[in-house]
């Protein structure tokens, strides 16, 4: 009989450790469907969407000035719209008056345009003009490639900085190579495009201030 009871109790004890682990690993459940329950309600609403960076879109009309970067100075004559596929693009026609040339560039690229100079700029530019020219040691090649991608870059400083270290002070052919002056004259040229656009007065005008800056035909200035 004693040992009946005990295999009794033995089985008892094993049945609650059972009952106890069902109920423990129940409430463990309970517990984490609760907890993933208060994280949806609670939580979701508070989750917000990543926004799309904001891009910086310059709205340009009709007249308006604008610098595109490998041509240099030219109006928007037209903003138009056209199908490509499904596709529907609007785009920008800008006349370059230098050039002859009408360029398309649709509005969602026009990162490749910036509006023309300020008057602050302008002035910035007529005081790099004053300055004294860089000499460079370097091979010609080499600073003619460095020149050509400042005149092609946009930036109007790095423009007048070319047309400074080109300037010879004068109009004498001999006194300079032949590629040396192209370079000069191509980026005189973008310069005197944008301060017409800006100081709006004459082509005359404008090389009158520029050469002046410059130190060009000091004499013929002073007569």
């Amino acid at each position: 009989m004693p040992k009946k009871k005990k295999t009794k109790k033995v089985k008892k004890v094993k049945v609650i450790k059972k009952t106890k682990n069902l109920l423990l690993k129940k409430s463990k459940a309970e517990d984490k469907s609760k907890k993933q329950t208060n994280f949806n309600q609670e939580d979701k609403p508070e989750i917000k969407k990543i926004k799309k960076q904001s891009t910086e879109k310059k709205q340009y009309n009709i007249k308006d000035f604008v610098v595109y970067p490998k041509h240099g100075v030219g109006k928007i004559t037209a903003v138009e719209k056209a199908k490509i596929g499904q596709i529907e693009i609007q785009f920008y026609k800008i006349f370059i008056e230098k050039e002859k040339l009408t360029l398309t560039v649709p509005i969602n690229q026009q990162s490749n345009l910036r509006p023309i100079s300020s008057i602050n700029q302008i002035n910035k530019c007529v005081s790099i003009l004053k300055t004294k020219p860089k000499i460079k040691r370097t091979m010609w090649s080499r600073r003619a490639q460095e020149y050509d991608q400042k005149i092609n870059s946009g930036k109007i400083y790095e423009l007048a900085e070319v047309v400074k270290d080109l300037n010879k002070n004068t109009d004498i052919i001999a006194d300079q190579s032949y590629s040396e002056r192209q370079l000069f004259e191509k980026a005189y040229d973008r310069l005197k495009s944008e301060f017409e656009a800006v100081l709006k007065t004459t082509p005359e005008e404008v090389q009158k201030k520029m050469d002046k800056a410059l130190g060009r035909n000091k004499n013929l200035l002073e007569d």
